[in-house]
């Protein structure tokens, strides 16, 4: 598969009055066209720090972000955050489309392949309504339309399911992973929950705590009967899986 990014030896601190605190440390990996790549590891270990600086939001203090272009600018990268930060004020195309708005991208093209989405997420019929009259769930396919709206190459989630119960995040993830890769985008997403890592991705990269450096980079090939994550999470490989990472992320080095 074609190489669209690369991170080489990727180090951030935080700094503040009282000193400098060390989030990330050596950072290396590369992420090829199509994958879905899980980032996993101990909480407050800088798995979303490591998001913002690949999304360009924070710049590293070492090392490089390559792409096949040179240039990170020339890779469109969506990042969608844990909360779907929708304006009650806006209806839920409104909502959908304020990206390109502000990027004066309302082309009759772009708004189409609005319109194809909403159909494609469930959301078509609910297009005029105000989020506080959509379920958690949809909130959430409605944020994803908004990111996708401005068609990325990548697309960054930062633990897009964790504010919704257990069945209805179920639910959503298997739907909406499927839809992504339907569509051959390339995804990254952070989650603490490594059933969900395993069943969504093709990798999981293990972080270890703070500073953040990877413990081990997994590949995931699940014996599937169909493409839903129930499947995968009844894959005879799965356990397998699950307590290696469990055992990375809980005996350091």
């Amino acid at each position: 598969m074609e190489q669209i990014l690369e991170l080489q030896n990727i180090h951030y601190s935080y700094h503040s009055l009282y000193g400098e605190i060390k989030a990330l440390e050596n950072i290396s990996f590369q992420v090829k066209k199509g994958e879905f790549i899980g980032i996993v590891g101990p909480s407050g270990c800088g798995k979303s720090t490591l998001l913002s600086i690949i999304a360009g939001l924070i710049e590293p203090e070492a090392g490089e972000i390559l792409t096949p272009a040179g240039s990170r600018d020339t890779l469109r990268i969506g990042y969608m955050l844990q909360h779907d930060h929708l304006f009650e004020w806006r209806s839920v195309y409104k909502n959908v489309i304020l990206g390109l708005e502000l990027n004066h991208l309302l082309t009759e093209d772009k708004l189409s392949h609005v319109d194809q989405l909403l159909k494609d997420y469930g959301l078509w019929d609910f297009k005029d309504k105000k989020p506080s009259e959509l379920s958690g769930g949809m909130k959430q396919r409605a944020a994803l339309i908004r990111t996708l709206a401005l068609d990325p190459d990548l697309l960054l989630l930062d633990e897009p399911f964790s504010a919704l119960d257990y069945q209805t995040r179920l639910m959503v993830s298997d739907d909406i992973s499927r839809l992504i890769r339907a569509s051959g985008k390339t995804m990254m997403i952070v989650t603490h929950d490594i059933s969900e890592a395993i069943s969504i991705c093709d990798r999981v990269i293990v972080l270890t705590k703070r500073p953040a450096h990877i413990k081990c980079d997994i590949p995931v090939q699940l014996t599937l009967s169909d493409d839903t994550l129930l499947s995968a999470r009844k894959a005879p490989e799965f356990q397998s899986y699950f307590n290696r990472i469990w055992e990375d992320m809980i005996y350091e080095e």
